[in-house]
């Protein structure tokens, strides 16, 4: 059996950042990833997908954008050649294709069972991220005959049978893969759900510049703060406002929250109206608060010209997807966490064996050694950004020191 003081699980931007600040300490670590180095960046996104965030803003502590073109939107590849030079600059001691199979308590700290060999270790980060497996609904057994994928395994319009496309979730991912698949002239229907929208530039900043400036990042966030909807925004074709209205004009019909579906059919909430409306009050909202700093900063006042057209036609209730001619559904529905691998305290009784969401406070745990890393919201609302996961990983690693003194 190996013994290693720390032991990381994951080998992403968490990982790897917290990689740098043990190292910053002079800890021995090892950072165990079970396929390559950024592998959700390679095989569980889309084929044009671009970074949601300017390039200014890809950063990871004392490693930042180096390009000549600091306003534009990375591409997906770019961001793993991103990810894969930090780890060459951090000289991250990262061992690959090494898969943790269990993690259990020991005898002193913690036992990893891997697929190649056993580990005891002292401490632990669980950085595996906060998008491990696809929230598909259970009511996605009702619709057989047409092919169902997740946001994650969604290449490109040429994968998918000839027909029209129903995508469900209307977050960032399920926007842009509708608004690909609208361009590619498929036929597309979206179901919409709460969300909040946002302008992609204003007054000549771009929309991350301002939750820096409102310090929306900053804030700090504990189990008593409301999760809020999903942001609509996109890297694609140069970074642009996504209007879910004006997909509705060119084409595109919008539904309301996917509720049931049943042979075939599909129901939806008779709530189509109401989302659009509260996104459209988040987006006046942002405005409000943007031209309130704004007025000391002498930013160029923009004109609001936006006239919110109405969707056409009456909202969908039911939809029999053979007589629609859909093809393909496309679930863009969100992640849940996959924690079977760990046979430690630190989940919260939920009732339901499939959700075992982490107990933590800013990643610590209650099993002295254990820590989580890069999850949504684990301490700030930048905690699952690229370029705020440094922080949390700075913290965490001072524990790790604490701890052994």
């Amino acid at each position: 059996m190996t013994r290693i003081d720390t032991v990381i699980i994951g080998g992403g931007q968490a990982g790897l950042t917290m990689s740098h600040h043990l190292s910053q300490h002079g800890r021995p670590h090892v950072v165990l990833e079970r396929h390559r180095i950024a592998e959700r960046w390679r095989s569980e996104r889309w084929d044009s997908l671009r970074f949601q965030f300017p390039n200014w803003a890809m950063r990871l502590p004392e490693f930042e954008y180096a390009g000549n073109d600091p306003d534009a939107y990375a591409h997906r590849d770019e961001v793993i050649r991103f990810i894969e030079a930090y780890a060459a600059f951090i000289r991250a001691p990262v061992r690959t294709g090494v898969d943790v199979q269990r993690l259990r308590p020991g005898p002193d700290g913690f036992i990893l069972e891997t697929s190649d060999t056993t580990i005891e270790a002292a401490n632990v980060v669980i950085a595996t991220g906060p998008y491990q497996q696809p929230a598909i609904p259970a009511a996605a057994a009702g619709l057989s005959g047409v092919l169902q994928l997740s946001a994650s395994g969604y290449r490109n319009p040429g994968q998918l049978p000839a027909g029209g496309v129903m995508v469900v979730g209307a977050g960032a991912s399920g926007c842009q893969i509708a608004e690909e698949l609208m361009q590619s002239g498929r036929t597309v229907y979206l179901s919409v759900g709460p969300h909040r929208r946002v302008p992609r530039r204003y007054r000549g900043r771009d929309f991350i510049w301002w939750i820096n400036a409102l310090g929306l990042d900053d804030k700090v966030v504990d189990d008593q703060s409301p999760r809020q909807p999903p942001l609509l925004i996109s890297g694609a074709d140069g970074g642009h406002t996504i209007d879910l209205r004006k997909f509705a004009a060119s084409g595109m019909v919008l539904l309301g929250r996917f509720q049931d579906a049943h042979d075939g059919v599909v129901s939806f909430a008779p709530d189509l109206e109401a989302n659009l409306a509260a996104g459209d009050e988040s987006y006046a909202a942002f405005i409000k608060s943007a031209d309130a700093h704004a007025a000391d900063l002498m930013l160029p006042v923009e004109a609001d010209d936006r006239d919110d057209p109405p969707v056409p036609g009456d909202p969908i209730s039911t939809l029999n997807l053979r007589a629609a001619g859909i093809a393909t559904v496309i679930w863009a529905t969100g992640y849940r966490y996959d924690f079977d691998w760990i046979d430690l305290d630190v989940f919260a009784a939920t009732g339901d064996p499939e959700v075992r969401t982490p107990i933590h406070r800013r990643g610590v745990t209650g099993v002295p050694g254990a820590y989580f890393l890069g999850l949504q919201y684990l301490h700030k609302t930048q905690s699952s950004f690229l370029s705020g996961v440094g922080e949390d990983a700075a913290w965490l690693a001072e524990q790790i020191v604490a701890r052994s003194r």
